[in-house]
């Protein structure tokens, strides 16, 4: 059935956010703000600046009450300081989260004292629970150590004691949060008062190296994440203008601030569980050249032709997103046979038919498509980034209930490739073995449908699938994923808490506190690390301090198999009791119920969450399908139980 296109003028977006500030409704109307900016973002003619105007007329809106109107609005403090001027970085910050749905708390540091503002416990970021600490460097923070008559050396002992003093910074920063560094540009300004070429050759070698410095620390320090300009100032354009330069202070201009506050967007969003997981492709003019329709598979092309070469660059670029644990599928208006048989005989093609978790071709809404796949490989359909050529079914599933993020692909494949990068949805804080290996715990998937398809219920599912969890604490290798677990889950998050591998790596050390990883297979295949659960000790009491499950694996009882043990375990180690606490988030309300349902009696609420409480004297029967080994220690003397 064919769904109406609403058609929009150029900046209508806008225009009704400039509606809403000017009626005084932006707090109320705040849930409009989000898919308002995405459907600006779909708009290849929008002004590349359009983040920063948002960011601007949302700064009128009072926090506080859109807080109070819109209570599940996830919320991000950002602490800005830096070398020159970087409260400029807010407005585009601001419009970028607001697509995302995060609503920015930005505290803005002293002009040039980001020494100061980062390692003075009292100084102007005391008291604040920050999530992310921006600190902008640019040329001045290495040129304001050089005389006033240099040469290359004199930038070499520079930059050896301005990056000394930035890995000091990162082992003593005072408060909490990932800190965001970044590369230092060399403007030609620079580069240019040297008249010789060898001269300005070593001072090359002197930056990079610098810069080198810089992002070995993003690649080896916890908590540090070092942004490389060098792409953004590629893509778009010139560092600063030299006016504002130097009257304003302002070495990094506004281009650049907002293709930086694009990349900071894309970092918050992985640190606030909103990765996506999953790749849902068209195949006509996205994935090949033609219409498999009306030209017949033999007249498609990936390669061979200057745009077939460029469908095939596409592809590519989309492999090398599954190789790092990106899951890929299929939406097609096609025959499915036909559809099938492009993917496993033509010749041009990168991607071939076991690439994809899951293809749907048919003549359907591509909603419905979108749908089926997040149901079939059992994640959320907000774990699912669409790309599409044709602006009509990008609008379908745009509009409709389905929760995709959409992917503005049009009739130039050369495109292709950067439109699929831009929005950085896959983005995340390191890549795992874990997710390396995803796309094959995803191909049982097939298998376990047919194994639902064919038992007479659910239980008897349940008894086929024969699931085993491994359970015990998360070893060193196991870390980072342990925290990509936390910061992804979102379904079975029982208070939204998310850690980072240095809260990690502290939980498994700290002899009060309990961090146990599961790991889950079944017959069709291991799972991997899909579990957790932290707990500290409170006395004679076990507090529960939160447990994630994957979705994947969810309503296999492997959650009521783990509470279970843990129950077990401390009641035979003496503990008089066991606390927990469930806080509502936007996504958790299905394990609102979790705790009662294994014994638990309500104990009072507390700050915005539900308190609980378990005797020990009762316990829940584990799932008799899930078979449960390995070695529970909780507690400061290390009691052990297998």
């Amino acid at each position: 059935m064919a769904v109406p296109v609403r058609t929009t003028t150029r900046g209508e977006p806008l225009e009704r956010l400039r509606e809403l500030a000017a009626q005084g409704r932006l707090e109320t109307a705040y849930d409009e703000v989000a898919p308002l900016l995405a459907e600006l973002a779909d708009d290849p003619g929008a002004r590349p600046d359009w983040a920063r105007r948002a960011g601007r007329l949302l700064a009128r809106a009072d926090r506080d009450a859109v807080l109070a109107r819109h209570p599940d609005l996830s919320r991000v403090t950002v602490a800005v300081t830096g070398q020159s001027t970087a409260a400029d970085v807010v407005e585009p910050l601001v419009g970028e989260l607001a697509r995302h749905g995060l609503l920015v708390n930005a505290v803005v540091g002293d002009h040039g004292a980001y020494l100061r503002d980062l390692t003075d416990p009292s100084g102007v970021f005391h008291g604040i629970a920050v999530d992310l600490a921006l600190c902008l460097l640019d040329d001045t923070t290495v040129f304001a150590e050089v005389p006033a008559v240099w040469g290359p050396e004199d930038v070499a002992r520079a930059a050896d004691e301005v990056a000394a003093r930035i890995e000091g910074l990162v082992r003593r920063r005072a408060g909490g949060g990932t800190l965001v560094l970044n590369t230092l540009p060399l403007p030609r300004e620079r580069t240019h008062q040297l008249v010789d070429h060898r001269s300005r050759a070593r001072l090359g070698v002197v930056w990079r190296e610098f810069n080198a410095r810089l992002l070995r620390l993003g690649a080896e320090a916890d908590g540090v994440v070092v942004l490389d300009l060098d792409p953004l100032i590629a893509a778009c354009g010139p560092v600063a203008d030299a006016r504002l330069a130097q009257y304003a202070g302002a070495r990094i201009g506004a281009g650049l601030l907002d293709a930086y506050a694009r990349e900071v967007a894309h970092l918050a969003r992985a640190l606030t569980g909103r990765t996506r997981k999953c790749l849902v492709l068209d195949l006509d003019h996205t994935l090949w050249d033609g219409v498999l329709a009306d030209d017949g598979a033999e007249a498609l092309a990936a390669a061979g032709t200057l745009r077939g070469e460029a469908f095939g660059a596409f592809q590519r670029a989309v492999r090398q997103l599954a190789a790092q644990g990106v899951l890929l599928a299929v939406s097609s208006k096609n025959e499915r046979g036909a559809v099938l048989e492009a993917l496993r005989t033509h010749p041009d093609l990168v991607l071939r038919e076991g690439d994809f978790a899951s293809v749907h071709a048919d003549w359907e809404p591509k909603s419905g498509h979108l749908a089926a796949v997040a149901d079939a490989l059992g994640i959320g359909d907000d774990a699912l980034v669409f790309a599409d050529d044709s602006p009509a079914e990008r609008a379908e599933v745009r509009h409709s209930s389905v929760r995709a993020a959409v992917v503005p692909l049009d009739d130039e494949p050369a495109l292709h490739v950067q439109r699929l990068l831009a929005d950085g949805w896959f983005d995340t804080l390191a890549v795992t073995e874990e997710d390396r290996a995803r796309a094959g715990h995803y191909r049982g998937a097939g298998a376990r449908a047919a194994l639902r398809a064919e038992s007479g219920s659910h239980e008897e599912f349940l008894r086929g699938l024969g699931v085993h969890v491994d359970l015990c604490a998360p070893r060193a290798h196991e870390h980072e994923r342990l925290a990509q677990l936390t910061q992804r889950t979102n379904q079975f998050n029982l208070t939204g808490l998310r850690l980072t591998p240095p809260e990690v790596a502290r939980a498994v050390t700290d002899p009060d506190r309990t961090l146990l990883a599961a790991r889950t297979a079944d017959r069709f295949g291991e799972n991997g690390l899909t579990g957790a659960l932290l707990a500290t000790r409170e006395g004679d009491a076990l507090r529960l301090d939160n447990a994630w499950l994957s979705c994947r694996v969810l309503a296999r009882g492997i959650e009521q198999a783990l509470l279970a043990a843990v129950l077990a375990h401390a009641r035979d180690t003496g503990y008089r009791a066991v606390l927990a606490a469930y806080r509502p988030t936007a996504k958790n309300a299905r394990v609102r119920d979790f705790y009662p349902a294994l014994g638990f009696t309500a104990a009072g609420e507390r700050d915005g969450a539900l308190l609980f409480r378990h005797d020990l004297r009762r316990l829940p029967a584990p799932p008799e399908h899930v078979r449960i080994t390995g070695t529970l220690t909780t507690g400061a003397d290390g009691r052990r139980h297998t």
